[in-house]
């Protein structure tokens, strides 16, 4: 099953977001084609542009590029004839999700193996009322923020094949991710369970007025010494994102605070979505 997946050169990601145009320019680092496929003509175009600065930066990752093409979704079949991977890139909803991996499991060749980038939802829970063709195909591929952070989490389900997760561990690898296993189901994979709770005490704090934005940060990165603080690691999640994702840890976990959910919730009301509106919990330019 692993050998006939790589006679197909391409990657499709369906969705030109903020995650999904940074995979773009991840999966075409070493010269192999890739589909970019979105509903708005705006998320298209701002993506190849956002993938070409990727490229010439001083940072970058490689100089065997690999084409990327753009279309809408009318078109997705004839795209998915020519991957070996296929990954869902689209916003942080369940009934979505769930859509988006049915369409693929029907339009996409049997050897495609399809991948979630959920940061919250795992993909057994994705697919466990689906009549799937094929569900040994289906996996969870969690990126965080690449070029910057590459890490990747790959996590499969009680069906996945595990030759599947082994070849997209070694493709990650090539691509310049750096990937990580995850060993069993979980809610939020590895990273995630530990900054879930990271994030929701800084919520806290802040909507019991401790500390400032600035104050916790500053107080994270001098103890920590990271380059950025939660509040910051926040805004370029996005933080309408983070609510979705806080959302669905509390209808997994009993007892959690609906404090942080709120005080998101006001930011959100005022117009503060993070560095993609270039305002959250600071101000950014205009790109």
């Amino acid at each position: 099953m692993a050998n006939s997946k790589l006679l197909r050169e391409a990657v499709v990601i369906l969705g030109a977001g903020t995650q999904g145009r940074r995979l773009a320019y991840m999966w075409s680092s070493t010269g192999k084609p890739v589909h970019l496929v979105d509903q708005q003509e705006s998320q298209l175009s701002q993506g190849l542009d956002h993938v070409h600065q990727l490229r010439t930066s001083s940072s970058s990752i490689s100089t065997n590029w690999g084409k990327i093409t753009t279309s809408k979704p009318s078109s997705l079949k004839e795209e998915l004839e020519k991957a070996w991977l296929a990954i869902e890139c689209v916003p942080e909803n369940f009934a979505l999700k769930q859509s988006v991996i049915s369409q693929l499991d029907n339009l996409a060749p049997d050897q495609t193996i399809l991948a979630s980038n959920s940061s919250s939802y795992v993909i057994g829970e994705i697919i466990e009322n689906l009549s799937l063709n094929n569900p040994r195909r289906v996996l969870s591929a969690h990126c965080y923020w690449p070029p910057e952070t590459p890490a990747i989490e790959i996590m499969g389900y009680e069906q996945t094949d595990p030759s599947i997760i082994d070849l997209l561990v070694k493709k990650s690898e090539e691509h310049g991710f750096t990937p990580y296993r995850v060993r069993k189901p979980s809610v939020g994979y590895i990273y995630n369970r530990i900054w879930a709770a990271i994030k929701r005490e800084t919520l806290l704090t802040l909507s019991e007025g401790v500390a400032s934005p600035n104050e916790i940060d500053a107080i994270f990165r001098d103890v920590l010494k990271t380059p950025k603080g939660p509040c910051e690691l926040m805004d370029v999640v996005g933080l309408d994102v983070v609510l979705d994702i806080e959302k669905h840890y509390a209808e997994t976990r009993k007892n959690l605070p609906s404090e942080p959910q709120k005080y998101l919730q006001d930011m959100i009301d005022a117009g503060n979505l993070g560095v993609k509106n270039s305002r959250g919990f600071y101000k950014y330019p205009r790109e």
